[in-house]
């Protein structure tokens, strides 16, 4: 039997997502699967038991390759993946509320169930200059990934999701 896997499908611009994506991935563990949103494909998520969405949020909005692949992925899978758990990390310099709400319509239509309350880290970059900057992200968000990607990936195999 194969064992459960999570999707953990990623799109970064300064590091912050990207960071996010691979803490939860070590966390994880064997049962993760980093994909870089530019290559995930319906197949990705057809075969995966469970999804972290991980993007940042530009201008108010997820980025554009995360909405990219819902848009290319979004009617090949619909009907298939009902019920399914789903998580999210989402990056933002002050908000990430409009980011979170686009993905959580998406999976409604979808029908995927969450599985943890949203998380938003946020870097606080308002100037031009910070905005594009290179992010590090503090230990203690490292750390909150981590433990989403690891609690995510116990409960498939536990199969509570």
């Amino acid at each position: 039997m194969t064992p459960p896997s999570l999707l953990i499908a990623w799109h970064s611009r300064t590091g912050a997502s990207e960071a996010l994506a691979r803490a939860a991935k070590d966390g994880a563990g064997e049962a993760g699967n980093l994909l870089w949103a530019g290559d995930v494909e319906p197949e990705h998520l057809l075969e995966a038991q469970g999804y972290l969405f991980v993007c940042p949020e530009n201008l108010a909005t997820m980025s554009g390759l995360m909405k990219e692949m819902f848009d290319r992925c979004y009617y090949p899978v619909l009907g298939r993946i009902e019920g399914r758990p789903f998580a999210t990390l989402i990056a933002a310099g002050s908000d990430g509320e409009g980011a979170q709400r686009q993905i959580d319509r998406i999976a409604k239509g979808w029908r995927l169930k969450r599985i943890a309350e949203p998380v938003i880290v946020k870097t606080y970059a308002q100037t031009p200059e910070e905005i594009m900057a290179h992010k590090s992200l503090g230990k203690a968000d490292i750390e909150q990934a981590f433990q989403l990607g690891q609690g995510f990936a116990e409960g498939l195999t536990e199969g509570i999701f």
